[in-house]
Order: structure tokens, then C-alpha cells, then sequence
């Protein structure tokens, strides 16, 4: 699936793109650096199965400006199979992107993905190391819940969210 964007930032798309490619890669990566960077070296959550954003149940999309890598967001399956839950992670945009669209328009791509996939219900987390994604979500329509489902690993200080797609 590609979509292209005509808003503020100039020649946007976004495609699925292969976890183990290298454009997804190095976005990945510094989503994983900028969590480091925010709330501490040795948490290896940071870390997720790469496998679990690969076909058929997971997605991985990958936003470029110019043809170059400028976010990424997956989705992973969470809790009990027959329910079609996911969770959304790894949002991020480049530092030079942000408040320019990028996330608001990966966060739909990957809603409208999970729909497709058979998704029912997305569940995504944050904390207060990350103040601008506490805001974003709720702009996005996602509502704030206490809990994920039973059987999806949660951080005891997340602020958890949900769409019902």
C-alpha cells in the first residue's frame, strides 16, 4: 500500500516496507536511540521481535520525504488471537519533520493497514518521557485506557491508549 500526502512537508509517502530493509532499519533504529536518549540505556524492551512486524499479522511502514526515510510505525498482534488486537509501535519521525503532518498521517496509514489486516481494536502506550505523543494521540481520537488486554506486556507507568477501528 503507498499513499502520498500533498500537506506541509513536501513530496510525503508512505509504504510498507520489509522490518530487515535498510530504510526501515535506520528508522527503527533511531526510534530506538531517541527512547534511550529519553528514559535510560539498558531497558532491552526497546528491543521488540522484528518478526512480529512481518506478514500476515504484523505491519511495519516506513515515511519518506524526497525519497528519504523520515518515520516509521508498526503493528504487532496482542493478546488472544481470536480477538484481533494490535498494538501499535515504534512511531517516530524525524526531529526535523516534526509538527509537519508525518505522524498524523503514518498514525492513519497504519490505522487504515490494521483495518485491512483484520484488526479490530489498536492499543499503543507512552509516558510522560514523551509529552508530545500524550498530546497527539487524544487528537487523533484515541481514547486513554488503564489496561491492555490480558497476555500483552504493559509498562507499569504507560499511559495507554486504544482505537476501536
Amino acid at each position: 500500500m503507498t499513499a502520498a500526502y500533498a500537506g506541509t512537508v513536501r513530496s510525503l509517502s508512505i509504504n510498507d516496507e520489509p522490518i530487515e530493509s535498510s530504510g526501515a532499519q535506520s528508522v527503527y533504529q533511531s526510534a530506538i536511540d531517541e527512547l534511550t536518549r529519553r528514559y535510560g540505556a539498558g531497558d532491552e524492551t526497546w528491543q521488540l521481535d522484528l518478526e512480529e512486524f512481518k506478514p500476515p499479522l504484523g505491519i511495519f511502514l516506513v515515511a519518506r520525504v524526497d525519497t528519504h526515510p523520515a518515520g516509521c510505525v508498526g503493528v504487532r498482534a496482542i493478546g488472544d488471537p481470536d480477538l484481533r488486537l494490535g498494538e501499535v509501535k515504534r512511531l517516530w519521525v524525524r526531529p526535523d519533520l516534526r509538527r509537519s503532518g508525518v505522524a498524523a498521517a503514518l498514525m492513519a496509514d497504519i490505522e487504515e493497514r490494521a483495518r485491512m489486516t483484520g484488526y479490530r481494536q489498536l492499543f499503543l502506550e507512552t509516558s510522560d518521557g514523551q509529552p508530545e505523543a500524550q498530546a497527539l494521540y487524544p487528537k487523533l481520537s484515541w481514547d486513554q485506557v488503564g489496561d491492555f488486554p490480558p497476555g500483552a506486556f504493559s509498562h507499569s507507568l504507560a499511559n495507554r491508549f486504544t482505537k476501536v477501528l
